[in-house]
């Protein structure tokens, strides 16, 4: 049975129910200890972190920017302490009771309580609205709209746990915990700790052998020797390439009807790879992808890296071309500015951002710098803006001047044969326009041309073959995804009425978005013959300066969340106003001007975040902690987490002994049932064979292909490719179960760890059903374990008549989904 057709449920093994059972009373006793907590309000109410969030989801919407009805508008200061419509005062600082706002959030009549749709605020809400409103109502710019302050790591000599600092991240993490009456969890294990550090720079379980190494291990920097030798592994970039390609909704397809394969995507994908494994600077990173045919030094990595514009969606036959035009620069607009920004500037297409300070002006501003990319294709030319010719210059300008005036002669030829066929007989000329075209002309042409028309035609089909044997002796050009045609004078960009492109407005120069409150570029135009613009290089250096207040703390959120399950802003591609909070925002400072001293890399980066305390707690719960803070946000505890899509599959195939760990090159593509393949775009076309070899290799460089997403992974919460992904949903439901334990793949993995354990645990049971585990988790099994693993055999085999090897591939099957498999401490 394949993936997507299993139907049969996780079995509830006594092991899990154990576990199930331990869980649930854990949650209970939480419930309790929730509702007996008070809270208490010692340190004033922080308006951007506290009072912004509530404002911006529960009231903007009819009094904000946009709004303001009743005359309350809540955006500012000014508009809500002015009077309202009623000639009430909404807000009066320092006089709640005076305060109307109060009074109507208060409000138990249904009618007059705002808001007046959904849910009313919640206590903890109103207590915050109530104690900002008494302590003066003041309003503070959002914090990640001022620039960020290097803050001195607090001083914690008093503490009782100063020596749980290791890093200058322990004291930003310890002083947040004891100002909430926490503690931090006890270290981990150092099977937990090889574990965690395997599959968090990697992406692969330890081997067996590698994990004795470490625990054998006694000596001081034993972890730290641990972390740089996995930085140094070619497979981090592997494992850090897939989180960056989520980002940039990395696909080989174009979606829609036909959804055409993109030529040569994996070279970006092998890009990124590098790039990761290079430790190549950030900043640096950041002006490839956006300016790398502009750079003073263009390199075939930074041709490579501008494929970057290039994986988004594409219609190659809209309906209406000028909407498709607008709709590909709306997805390179949202894309960077959340990528790289953090900002969801594709929000002012239309209008002004309803929340963020991001006028429509701004959003075709960004436009204006992207004026010289061109679209990725038409319906008659699907190649020339996309695929960059990575020969030598000379070579590749003389290969596209060939290209150029071969198109230019055969235009000649076929107007010249189109002179003798409107001179044929009518049966002729149907036959003109089918597959015989080339036969008939060959045999009647000459017939129906005078001696000097034939004369001019055979001088002008010498040409058109010239130009063909010259091609073919250059040899067919190795060509990458990227932008190989830019319009180097593009045409002024207007501001769209209401977003419509049929409905231009005022022309927008480029221009950096205003809260940034930066001087504006003034870029000339560029000279005759120049192959771009240079607006995107402007962009470009700027988003990736020092100076920037978001680049640096954008891109340390973001290895953090990698880290940790969640960033310390969780919202990783919103920092605005309807974003969430950093939960520790003088330690995000600290991390982004930390970068930027360091010269934009991150493996450093990585480095101090897991030597850290705070990194190698363990996951063990505490009541107490529980009920304070019960989803984790003071980080008292390390998060326990279900293994991502593609780490689950290469723990598969690295457990049966069939992972292939050959690097870069080509997708593969999986096995996939004819059901399956019936469902995409164009059934039948678009999905190649690989052989089983090249099936074993790493999930990163799987096919992707938007109509048709591998179903293992998607089980798993591969992401949609449509669009960025800032972080992947993490769920559990059915669909995984089927498919670990009914799936193909699952299926001939386990009986390929089957064969495994056979050959190396010999023919007793007892040693295969240990031997299974050993492999599987990496310890050894206990009692329970080998008491469980044989009654299945027994069972299978005395019962169901199943031959011992059968047997052996069940135990296997269970082995590959316990949950210490799936899920990492």
């Amino acid at each position: 049975m394949s993936d997507e057709q299993t139907t049969a449920a996780l079995p509830r093994t006594p092991r899990r129910a154990a576990t199930a059972a331990r869980l649930l009373s854990a949650i209970a006793l939480v419930g309790l200890l929730v509702g007996g907590v008070e809270s208490s309000h010692a340190a004033p109410v922080n308006f951007s972190r506290e009072v912004k969030p509530i404002l911006a989801r529960r009231c903007f919407a009819c009094h904000g920017p946009d709004s303001g009805e009743g005359g309350l508008r809540l955006d500012s200061r000014e508009h809500a302490l002015a009077e309202l419509d009623s000639g009430l005062l909404a807000i009066v600082p320092k006089d709640v009771d005076s305060s109307e706002l109060l009074t109507r959030v208060t409000s138990e009549d249904e009618f007059t309580r705002m808001p007046p749709e959904g849910k009313p605020l919640t206590e903890h809400e109103i207590d915050v609205l109530r104690r900002w409103i008494g302590e003066g109502a003041e309003y503070q710019k959002h914090w990640a709209f001022v620039a960020p302050v290097k803050h001195e790591p607090p001083a914690l000599e008093a503490s009782p746990h100063k020596s749980w600092v290791q890093t200058p991240i322990d004291a930003f993490i310890l002083a947040q915990l004891e100002a909430n009456n926490l503690q931090p969890a006890p270290q981990a294990d150092k099977r937990t700790l090889c574990r965690r550090a395997y599959y968090d720079l990697t992406g692969l379980p330890p081997t067996e052998q590698q994990l004795e190494k470490f625990l054998a291990d006694e000596s001081p920097d034993a972890w730290e020797r641990l972390v740089d030798k996995l930085l140094a592994s070619p497979h981090y970039g592997e494992r850090w390439g897939r989180h960056w390609l989520d980002l940039v909704r990395f696909a080989e397809t174009n979606s829609f009807e036909r959804d055409g394969e993109k030529p040569n995507a994996w070279k970006y994908r092998d890009y990124v790879i590098r790039s990761f494994n290079d430790d190549k600077p950030y900043d640096q990173f950041v002006k490839e992808q956006l300016a790398g045919d502009e750079l003073d030094e263009v390199t075939r990595d930074s041709i490579i890296a501008t494929g970057y514009y290039r994986l988004g969606i594409w219609d190659d036959e809209p309906a209406d071309a000028v909407q498709s035009r607008s709709d590909e620069m709306d997805d390179l607009i949202a894309t960077t500015s959340q990528a790289f920004l953090g900002l969801t500037v594709g929000c002012a297409r239309c209008h002004d951002h309803k929340i963020d300070p991001i006028p429509q002006k701004d959003y075709y501003g960004m436009a204006a710098f992207f004026g010289d990319v061109t679209s990725y294709g038409d319906r008659g030319d699907q190649t020339s803006c996309n695929q960059w010719d990575l020969s030598p210059p000379e070579t590749a300008a003389r290969r596209r001047e060939l290209r150029e005036q071969a198109d230019l002669v055969n235009r000649e030829v076929v107007s010249m044969e189109e002179v003798g066929v409107k001179r044929m007989e009518a049966p002729d000329q149907r036959r003109s326009e089918t597959h015989d075209r080339e036969r008939l002309l060959k045999r009647k042409l000459k017939k129906y041309l005078n001696a000097s028309e034939w004369e001019q035609y055979q001088a002008t089909r010498q040409r058109l073959d010239a130009a063909h044997a010259e091609l073919r002796e250059l040899g067919e050009p190795e060509s990458a995804l990227a932008l190989a045609r830019c319009n180097a004078h593009p045409e002024p960009t207007h501001l769209n009425v209401r977003g419509n492109p049929h409905v231009p407005g005022d022309v927008v120069e480029p221009r950096f978005p205003q809260l940034f409150g930066v001087e504006q570029p003034t870029i000339p135009a560029a000279p005759e013959g120049a192959r771009s613009a240079g607006r995107r290089k402007v962009l470009a250096d700027w988003i990736a300066s020092d100076d920037n207040m978001l680049t640096s703390r954008v891109i340390a959120n973001r290895v953090w969340q990698h880290h940790f399950g969640r960033g310390l802003v969780r919202s990783a591609n919103n920092f605005g106003e309807l974003g969430d909070v950093p939960t520790h925002p003088e330690l995000l400072d600290w991390l982004a001007i930390w970068l930027t001293e360091h010269e934009w890399k991150l493996k450093p980066l990585h480095r101090l975040i897991m030597t850290s305390s705070a990194y190698q707690m363990s996951s063990q719960a505490d009541a107490a902690a529980l009920a304070a803070d019960p989803l984790n946000d003071n980080l008292w505890r390390f998060d326990l987490r279900r293994l991502g899509a593609e780490e689950l599959r290469d723990a598969t195939l690295a457990a049966s002994g069939k992972l292939n760990l050959d690097m870069y090159g080509p997708s593969f593509y999986p096995e996939m049932s004819p059901e399956v393949l019936a469902t995409q775009s164009m059934p039948g076309q678009g999905w190649g064979k690989s052989s089983a070899k090249e099936q074993s290799r790493r999930s990163v460089y799987i096919y992707v292909k938007r109509s048709l997403l591998t179903p293992l992974l998607t089980a798993f919460d591969f992401p949609d490719v449509d669009a960025s992904c800032e972080a992947r949903f993490n769920t559990t439901q059915p669909g995984q179960a089927l498919s670990m334990l009914n799936g193909q793949f699952a299926n001939e993995q386990a009986g390929y760890l089957a064969d495994r354990v056979r050959t190396e645990a010999g023919d007793d049971p007892k040693d295969q059903v240990a031997r299974a585990i050993e492999i599987t988790l990496g310890r050894e099994a206990t009692k329970e374990e080998i008491t469980d693993g044989l009654d299945l055999l027994n069972q299978l085999t005395k019962d169901h008549n199943r031959d011992p090897q059968e047997a052996l591939r069940y135990w296997c099957l269970v082995a590959l989904n316990q949950n210490e498999f799936l899920y990492l401490d």
